[in-house]
């Protein structure tokens, strides 16, 4: 299968990167060796130019359910993760203007009153000033390329921060949709509970009559107490979902927003492209975040081969200087001073290589994270999509199944009340119902999970297309 190492992309940051500064180095080429598209099931598949792109896809797009959408909206608003995420990205914002200010000259005003007395006569000095405190001359791209790492830096937490968004938005769904199957599974047992326990009364009085045995009473019994653990574990189970849906979301969820059983509607991805290139994930947060560090980390080179070099600092002053305050700002009392400095590295213990040695082994960190980054989103993508296909027919097949377990069931019941089957064979009858019905539920939910999966994988879900954003 042909493959592709993102060489389009590497020489597009290198082209960038050469730019920033005199000493900034070229990127080097990432070679993350995936095919060049994902192997894509047969069904749903759309010609390319039909299709949208997933990350263009918003979330209220993406979820069917109002009720859904409004509960993600409440997470967006209160959850206290994604709140540490956002303040990051302004955290990061405010360290990238610290280091950016840099670049400018840093103008101050000063006033001085100088007394001088003893056994001289007392003399006074007065002098206001506006100068330059200590700016550096730039000249080998040192200051300019610290600022362009506090820039990437910035860049790459406002990707994590976003990447944070989508996976909140899947977290909150996936939590959504696994407590409506467990609402639908503890239905299920709730209903199975009932039946069992009114063909266990029924039981008790052909028992009472001498119409059935002993064994049979006890088989029944069994059926109504393993229905009766399986309320008890779902009610459980959800309890627990309702309480981690409260802490995704941040505060409690009305019961109004809550499902009540699991709706295979309330998701999906719109229709693939047959030929989708794995090239759509480099518009994952994450990977954009890995790209955006990996830019920081390649100006930090520069910034560390500049400091090789000679560092000019100036300092200077216009002003007013007279001995007399009421004769401060008279004509002949103009004063300046320009003081320039010059340091020059000349022995530093092997200090200077060592840090370059160190931007250098980050710089080829990042690289590895930028190309793991791709790996791991092609092989979720590539999973997810493999899933999509295995689980419609799984679904597909226990729907098959619970329509065949429910004639049986009933021809079963047919045939023990004429008397023409044992009551193990409608007991088996019952429990093979039971189970199928339940399986369904799980399978469903599978489905919808993987949805979610491929929905995040493919890096939508934290764009906003309908409404305001929360």
């Amino acid at each position: 299968m042909t493959k592709f190492k993102i060489t389009a992309l590497a020489a597009a940051l290198a082209l960038a990167g050469s730019g920033c500064a005199m000493l900034e180095p070229r990127l080097p080429a990432a070679q993350a060796d995936i095919p060049v598209s994902w192997p894509m099931p047969e069904q749903g598949k759309v010609p390319v130019a039909d299709a949208v792109a997933v990350a263009d896809v918003g979330w209220r797009d993406f979820f069917a359910d109002e009720r859904l959408e409004q509960v993600v909206a409440q997470a967006l608003e209160n959850n206290r993760d994604l709140r540490v995420a956002v303040l990051n990205v302004e955290r990061a914002q405010a360290q990238y203007r610290i280091v950016r200010a840099d670049r400018l000259p840093a103008l101050g005003v000063t006033g001085q009153m100088e007394r001088i007395g003893g056994d001289v006569p007392v003399s006074e000095q007065y002098s206001v000033n506006l100068g330059v405190a200590a700016f550096e001359l730039d000249l080998f791209g040192r200051v300019r390329n610290l600022s362009q790492a506090a820039l990437q830096g910035y860049l790459a937490t406002e990707q994590n921060q976003r990447a944070a968004q989508l996976a909140l938005i899947a977290q909150v769904a996936g939590s959504w949709l696994a407590l409506g199957a467990d609402e639908q599974a503890l239905a299920i047992a709730r209903d199975t509970l009932a039946s069992y326990e009114e063909s266990l009364a029924l039981s008790q009085k052909m028992f009472d009559l001498g119409a059935t045995s002993a064994l049979q009473l006890n088989q029944t019994r069994t059926l109504v107490e393993s229905a009766r653990a399986d309320v008890a574990r779902y009610s459980g189970q959800v309890a627990q979902g309702r309480n981690a849906l409260a802490l995704l979301v941040g505060q409690p969820v009305d019961s109004s927003l809550l499902p009540t059983q699991l709706d295979i509607g309330s998701s999906g991805v719109a229709a693939l492209p047959a030929g989708l290139p794995s090239e759509v994930l480099l518009r994952r947060p994450d990977v954009m975040a890995a790209e955006h560090s990996l830019r920081g980390a390649n100006a930090n080179i520069g910034a560390a081969r500049a400091a090789f070099f000679p560092s000019i600092r100036l300092t200077g002053a216009i002003g007013s200087a007279s001995g007399e305050l009421s004769g401060l700002f008279e004509s002949g009392t103009r004063v300046w001073s320009f003081m320039p400095q010059v340091s020059l590295p000349i022995f530093q213990g092997g200090r200077l290589r060592a840090n370059l040695g160190m931007a250098t082994a980050e710089r080829d960190i990042a690289l590895a994270n930028y190309e793991k980054a791709i790996q791991a989103g092609f092989r979720e993508v590539a999973d997810a999509l493999a899933l999509s296909q295995t689980l419609a027919e799984q679904r597909t097949a226990m729907e098959a199944l619970v329509a065949a377990a429910q004639q049986a069931h009933d021809l079963s019941q047919a045939r023990y009340d004429a008397g023409m089957d044992s009551f193990l064979v409608l007991l088996d009858a019952r429990r093979s119902l039971y189970s199928a019905r339940q399986g369904l539920v799980a399978v469903q939910l599978a489905e919808q999970a993987n949805r979610i999966s491929l929905y995040k994988a493919l890096g939508g879900g934290w764009v906003e297309t309908v409404g305001t954003t929360p």
